[in-house]
């Protein structure tokens, strides 16, 4: 495929996927006195090279990090670069960890293989194979998470404050974006050859988009940028619960009449493939907590070739049309009419989510960046599945599978600016 979008995307996506591990952005990760994490399923272990060097966080803060330095020591420093270190961190470690970071190249590489192998995937769309890889990564979200990682947000003068607004900006900013990108792009296209009004169905799957909760690596982009990220795991952890019954009632208030969508679908979907599974995390990680400590290790590289295998599915039951689309006389093509508006949609997202946050609610420079980050990475995989759920055409599912890789590539870029 030549078209000049899809390029563009896979180049930006290969340069930021590298800025993680480039030493400017290295360095300043290590000044930054908070813990990077990713809001897939994270290592729960600590380890006596994880350094003691930390600014203390507030107590209600501190079950979410704790479990997560050895994860984020593997990903920023090794045993050269802390003198403090007794005992490196393991090898498999460190590696599972960068593997985990470069989450958009392989989300590309299997989008670029469902388009020019689409046999080789395929499989993924048959029976209930997407919700249930979808099931699990919940599953391991649950398993990194307790009970009182969210009472505790009750408890906090500032969380009561913070988690609020950027749980508004998640759901009020976003479906907004989507919406009013989709009816202006999406809604009304029609295949060209077939005449087949196919605008809807993009919209229904651009606006499940916008509807889902915070993204993948969000949290570990978040520290790319001086944010907060024990704010950002827990709007990560609260988008994620509320997702169960918000996002539903948001999609079907938005689409409306121009999509037939039923509301008691999406929400069984949405209680089947995230409240369930994140539920049951939570429960084993309360009476099993060595074994959710074991799994921990692996599940955040297993949720990346999870989410990869759902998007890269997705493009490869679309690759006849994906493939096949050409522009016409004032016409964008297909590819780059939906990479035009899953990009511009999460480009508004980024926007807003830090406009509000810093110039409406007063909010400082490093929760701007949190909410911002937060409102434009959102679940992709979700709105796939939701879509698929719901018995919505298969080209719905592309708008969800795309934005996989360019919120990582936005945000990441987003990242390396701020």
């Amino acid at each position: 495929m030549k078209d000049p979008f899809f390029i563009s995307l896979t180049s930006i996506s290969i340069v930021t996927s590298s800025l993680a591990f480039s030493p400017p952005i290295r360095h300043s990760i290590i000044s930054v006195s908070h813990t990077p994490v990713n809001d897939l399923p994270l290592p729960r272990h600590r380890h006596p090279a994880v350094p003691l060097s930390y600014r203390s966080t507030p107590t209600n803060r501190g079950s979410i990090l704790q479990r997560q330095r050895t994860y984020n020591h593997a990903i920023f420093s090794s045993s050269s670069d802390d003198e403090s270190s007794t005992t490196p961190i393991p090898k498999i470690d460190q590696i599972l960890s960068k593997l985990t970071s470069l989450f958009p190249l392989f989300v590309l590489g299997s989008a670029i293989l469902g388009s020019y192998i689409p046999k080789t995937l395929n499989w993924v769309n048959n029976g209930n194979w997407i919700s249930i890889m979808l099931a699990g990564v919940m599953l391991g979200t649950g398993m990194t998470l307790e009970r009182s990682d969210f009472t505790d947000i009750l408890t906090s003068r500032t969380q009561r404050t913070s988690i609020p607004v950027g749980v508004l900006c998640q759901f009020l900013l976003m479906p907004i974006a989507a919406s009013v990108i989709g009816r202006t792009f999406l809604l009304p296209y029609h295949d060209p050859q077939t005449m087949q009004h196919v605008g809807k169905h993009l919209f229904l799957g651009l606006v499940l988009v916008g509807c889902s909760p915070g993204g993948t690596a969000s949290n570990l982009v978040s520290l790319i940028a001086g944010a907060d990220v024990a704010l950002s795991v827990l709007l990560t952890s609260c988008s994620t619960v509320l997702a169960a019954a918000v996002t539903p009632l948001l999609t079907k208030f938005i689409v409306g009449s121009a999509v037939p969508v039923s509301g008691k679908a999406l929400c069984f979907a949405c209680a089947k493939v995230v409240l369930a599974p994140v539920a049951l995390g939570v429960m084993l990680n309360e009476y099993m907590p060595k074994l959710c400590k074991w799994v921990s290790r692996w599940t955040p590289f297993a949720s990346v070739m999870l989410v990869s295998l759902i998007c890269g599915g997705v493009v490869a039951n679309n690759s006849a049309m994906w493939m096949g689309s050409t522009a016409s006389a004032g016409v964008l093509s297909l590819p780059a009419l939906i990479l035009l508006s899953v990009i511009l949609t999460h480009s508004l997202g980024f926007a807003a989510g830090y406009l509000v946050p810093k110039h409406v609610f007063g909010f400082p420079e490093r929760t701007a960046r949190t909410i911002s980050i937060e409102t434009g990475m959102q679940n992709s995989a979700l709105a796939v599945v939701l879509a698929k759920s719901i018995g919505a055409d298969p080209i719905a599912y592309l708008p969800g599978a795309l934005s996989a890789t360019a919120h990582s590539c936005l945000g990441s870029g987003l990242a390396a600016f701020w």
